[in-house]
């Protein structure tokens, strides 16, 4: 009796071990679909200014009161060149030769300015982020999204 007890209790076991691998693929397959899913990467949007302090007077100070912050949440250095930034509208920025060190982060201001280390500049004469509901997305240089964040009523990724 204990041995056909031992043989049941295998048989049991190793068809639950064969039924959950039958399953894992399907629910992996279907994984990579989602689209709140994204490309993993140690960069990530951060705090995002799309409502400029103040008066919307469209006046240089004003466009770079609006930003997004781009965060490398890792240790290694990672080279920004080709990849972008843009919103849900089509305005895209495309970051040039920008080395964001490890645990560091840099801001990508609307408006007009001189680059450096900590910030950004899209040069551009008028707002991109929308003050009521809007969406930055971050893409790298092959064109993968890494990040998305939405605000808003009514916000989806």
């Amino acid at each position: 009796m204990l041995r056909n007890t031992s043989r049941i209790a295998a048989a049991v076991l190793g068809s639950a071990a064969l039924a959950a691998t039958a399953v894992l693929p399907a629910a992996a397959a279907g994984h990579g679909h989602s689209p709140a899913r994204h490309h993993r990467s140690a960069v990530v949007l951060g705090a995002i200014q799309y409502d400029s302090p103040g008066r919307d007077d469209h006046s240089n100070r004003s466009l770079n009161a609006e930003y997004v912050t781009v965060k490398n949440t890792g240790r290694m250095p990672v080279n920004l060149r080709g990849w972008t930034l843009s919103d849900r509208a089509g305005h895209i920025y495309r970051f040039g030769n920008v080395r964001l060190g490890g645990h560091s982060q840099v801001r990508v201001h609307t408006g007009i300015g001189r680059d450096n280390r900590w910030d950004l500049y899209q040069d551009r004469r008028d707002y991109v982020w929308d003050n009521h509901r809007g969406t930055a997305v971050l893409s790298n240089d092959h064109r993968r999204v890494v990040d998305i964040e939405s605000w808003g009523r009514g916000h989806r990724h």
